[in-house]
């Protein structure tokens, strides 16, 4: 192997592990965002024309469009009633993968919430992120989120980490 062969194959590492970092910084960036009501931030770290898809209480799922779909709900009264309790919105460690300028990630997420003085886990779900580098970085492109509550969706989204 001749040392520009090195040279690249240490760029390549070198690049896939920065690319990696900057997903999981921009992954860890949402939750004390959302929690702050930091809505237009929050957002901004979609692409435009972006979606976010998640689950309602009756069944269904809902979808809103980044950014300002998305960081209008970060207004909205309940998400508002989260902030002002006290909460956390924490985005466990994901399976990324890096194909280019495009990237998936698989990962857990958890809503912690204030009662009184003691911390309990609120909700729990599972995330698959698309992402696309931008100009001005990683950017989120679709981010499906569905609570683990047992369904058939939410195993099939947790399947995708064999298939990323």
């Amino acid at each position: 192997m001749t040392t520009e062969d090195r040279l690249a194959a240490l760029e390549a590492r070198l690049r896939a592990a920065e690319d990696h970092l900057a997903i999981l910084n921009l992954l860890n960036s949402y939750g004390p965002l959302v929690d702050s009501a930091t809505a237009k931030d929050a957002g901004e770290l979609w692409i435009e024309g972006g979606g976010y898809s998640f689950g309602i209480p009756d069944g269904g799922t809902k979808r809103l469009v980044a950014p300002d779909e998305v960081a209008g709900m970060y207004s909205w009264p309940g998400h508002m009633d989260l902030v002002n309790t006290g909460c956390s919105h924490l985005t466990a460690t994901p399976k990324i993968t890096v194909d280019g300028d495009d990237a998936q990630a698989v990962g857990y997420s958890f809503v912690v919430l204030r009662e009184g003085e003691r911390w309990y886990l609120w909700r729990a779900a599972i995330n698959h992120w698309t992402l696309q580098r931008t100009e001005g970085g990683w950017r989120i492109v679709e981010r499906t989120n569905r609570t683990l509550n047992g369904s058939d969706e939410s195993h099939e989204l947790m399947r995708k980490v064999a298939t990323i």
